[in-house]
This record gives structure tokens, sequence and C-alpha cells, in this order.
């Protein structure tokens, strides 16, 4: 899916969110966004990570900065509006999305691209908890089910971000 797909989506839809405050900040350290794929550790470099609010979506973004294969993770909220627990999947009015991407280039002419997106169906496949939001920076944690178009799971477990808006 698209950057401008995203948006466009946004426009549309409204996201769900319950009265919590979002729960613990996690440990990320500033900058950066650390997550457990099937166990194995992913910690983004604050020169690749950035988070952004704009018409009522919140992105966060970040990726491994080019160890093989580049790790990449984004989660997206529709109809942010404050610190709070944001379910991805579980409904038909909800369309807050995450990703988890592998780029292989061992091969710059021909890079293998894997994405696993969630949610992958109509089911609640995970959450995204902000717990603190402020003019410069957002913190939280998340954890998701996402699946491959050719169907292989990942479990991104253990995810917490600490990422300055841009």
């Amino acid at each position: 899916m698209t950057f401008a797909m995203l948006f466009a989506i946004a426009s549309f839809s409204v996201s769900c969110k319950s009265d919590d405050n979002g729960g613990g900040g996690g440990g990320a350290a500033e900058g950066t966004i650390t997550a457990k794929v099937d166990g194995t550790s992913v910690t983004t470099i604050s020169m690749t990570t950035a988070a952004q609010i704009s018409n009522g979506t919140l992105m966060v973004m970040g990726n491994d900065g080019g160890q093989s294969p580049n790790k990449a993770i984004v989660l997206t909220i529709f109809g942010f509006d404050n610190e709070g627990t944001y379910p991805i999947g579980g409904g038909a009015n909800i369309y807050n999305v995450a990703s988890y991407t592998e780029t292989n280039a061992s091969n710059p002419t021909n890079p293998q691209v894997t994405v696993w997106q969630a949610p992958y169906d109509d089911t609640h496949v995970g959450d995204i908890n902000i717990s603190e939001v402020t003019s410069t920076h957002v913190k939280g944690t998340f954890s998701f089910k996402a699946k491959s178009a050719e169907g292989s799971i990942k479990n991104v477990t253990e995810g917490a971000f600490n990422v300055k808006l841009q």
C-alpha cells in the first residue's frame, strides 16, 4: 500500500481507541523503534526513524539502517487524537495498520522485498499504545501479527518507540 493511498483511506475512515492512557512508554531509546520479530530483536537507527501527525493521522516509521536484510517497521493510526490504545484490526471501522518489511539488496539490480501487513483479515491482530505525545515527540508500545502476500506470518512483539515528530 503506498503512502498516498494510506492518506486517501484516512480521509474516509475512523479509528477506535480505548480510553486508557496508552500504558507505559516501553524501553526504546530516543529516536528509535524496537521490537522482537519472531523472537529476534530489531532496532531502528535515529537517522532513519521519524514520526508525523497530519490530518488526524499518526505515522511512525523507521528502519535499521541498511543491514542485510534491511528491516523496517511502519505504524499508522487513522483518526489519531491523543494518548490511548488503538487496535489493529477487529472491526469494520478500524483502519489502523502496521507493517514489517525485509529488503535483501545483495543484488542491487533485483532487490528482494517482503512486506508483512497487519491487519490481513477482519480479526484483531494487535495494538498500538500511545503513552505520551507532545509537540515534539511521541512514545508508546505495540505488538501485532502480520501476514505476507505469500502467506507467511510474522509475530512482532515487545515493540516500543520514542520518536521525534517531524
